[in-house]
């Protein structure tokens, strides 16, 4: 019998190289090539016959020609899972959700398809867990599961053939690293059949007018384990976020083909499963018996939604040659930059100072809104003088000193108002044209400006 040939493929990009190499000539990215065998190509091209192509196949015609119509969509009956989907489930389309190990990802989609599987055939496809873990769960958690129908199996065949005679409106695959291809001599959960059956299950779903949701595991950085082509393949990928040693959970959708990215929906992990948070911005507000150093509240944009945060800062002498700078939450390179901006424009040094900043609730934040908030809570931190209890901040700070203007100020200032704030320091471009009842706007160009507010508060 002939050796098997060996090949090393990028857990990246799932690129193939004949040797293994330190970094991927394709993508670039370092100690990513783990040893595989060779597939044979005959076998994988007979099976992938079966389903050719993604769509239809059509004729050329121009696209003013093509009648473009609102895309029906099934709400889950989970209102915050809606909200990160672009407003439900979309027939044909493939959501692939990741998340850390008992995070809630099994107990949110059972929660999900008993709700669907009312008015519509809903498939589970465990690859992980038996059916009597399965209804244990159901049971523990009250659901009514009577409608949901259940398989227990890792064979994308067998998965395939039973999609095809049920024709189901909703199927969950858990998880997609479990499922095998028999066209494939790989071990499940390797690159080659993740993307096999990641593709396969993608087609189905496009030509059945399936809602396929893929549940994937993710690698100790975080991301999802496997090739990024899968993606690239799927229309939709969420990841579940949160401590499991806090209750609360949070669903981030990063790329979604039918709707808004970077939504944000917001779950606490109760006994009877994931419930909605209807007020998201007290996750992230301390409660303070009173006004303390160090603590900035600010308005960051999840998507369409405006949530109020804390940025907590604490300044203190360093006794070591080289001052500690820690964020939790945030970029620490921008607050090195921050850093740098408050001492050059404005002459506060933090140079001999530990400088610490902390975005309360686990929440982490990409958007630079957030820089006028945090300079200000360093500040009140250094020089031990409280904000007002009623402020909130929020603007962007260049490396010339200016305060810039952030995307929705409007929706900003009205759901800080809304929540019981009167006052707000803002870039001017961001100032309000009408008066927000009951909230006092201070529009700033300058960081000098905004810490004279502070000092004169």
């Amino acid at each position: 019998m002939a050796k098997a040939k060996t090949v090393y493929s990028c857990t990246e990009c799932g690129a193939s190289e004949p040797k293994w190499q330190g970094q991927c000539p394709s993508c670039m990215a370092w100690n990513t090539l783990v040893e595989s065998v060779e597939e044979s190509g005959t076998s994988t091209n007979r099976y992938a016959n079966k389903f050719e192509g993604l769509a239809q196949s059509s004729t050329l015609q121009k696209i003013s020609s093509i009648k473009a119509a609102d895309i029906a969509r099934k709400p889950t009956g989970i209102s915050e899972f809606d909200r990160v989907l672009g407003g439900g489930l979309v027939e044909g389309g493939v959501v692939l959700i990741g998340g850390d190990p008992g995070i809630g990802k099994s107990t949110l989609l059972l929660q999900v398809l008993c709700h669907l599987g009312k008015s519509s055939q809903a498939i589970y496809v465990s690859g992980e867990e038996s059916p009597q873990q399965i209804a244990m769960r159901a049971k523990r958690l009250g659901l009514d599961a009577s409608e949901v129908e259940l398989l227990a199996e890792i064979n994308l065949e067998k998965i395939l053939a039973t999609l095809q005679t049920h024709k189901p409106n909703i199927a969950v695959i858990d998880s997609i690293q479990t499922v095998y291809s028999e066209a494939l001599q790989s071990a499940p959960g390797s690159v080659a059949q993740v993307r096999e059956c990641s593709a396969q299950l993608t087609r189905i779903a496009k030509q059945l007018g399936i809602t396929v949701i893929l549940v994937g595991h993710v690698t100790k950085e975080g991301s999802l384990a496997g090739p990024r082509v899968l993606e690239h393949i799927v229309d939709t990928v969420l990841y579940f976020e949160g401590d499991q040693n806090s209750s609360f959970r949070l669903i981030r959708a990063f790329k979604n083909r039918f709707g808004a990215v970077n939504e944000l929906g917001v779950f606490a992990m109760t006994e009877h499963g994931l419930r909605e948070v209807s007020n998201p911005s007290a996750l992230f507000l301390s409660h303070h018996e009173g006004e303390v150093a160090g603590s900035c509240i600010t308005v960051t944009m999840e998507g369409t939604r405006p949530l109020l945060i804390e940025i907590q800062a604490l300044v203190d002498e360093s006794h070591a040659p080289s001052p500690k700078r820690l964020c939790v939450g945030l970029e620490q390179n921008r607050l090195a930059m921050l850093l740098a901006v408050l001492h050059r424009h404005v002459g506060i040094p933090c140079f001999d100072q530990d400088v610490f900043i902390n975005a309360v609730g686990g929440v982490k934040i990409a958007e630079p809104a957030v820089d006028l908030a945090v300079i200000l809570s360093i500040v009140s931190s250094l020089k031990n003088k409280p904000l007002d209890n009623k402020l909130i901040v929020f603007g962007e700070v260049g490396l010339a000193g200016e305060v810039r203007p952030v995307q929705g100020g409007q929706v900003r200032l009205k759901e800080a108002a809304k929540l019981g704030f009167t006052k707000a320091i803002v870039p001017k471009a961001n100032a309000p044209k009408a008066k927000i009842a009951g909230m006092e706007v201070i529009a700033v160009e300058r960081l000098e400006q905004a810490l004279n507010q502070l000092r004169n508060g």
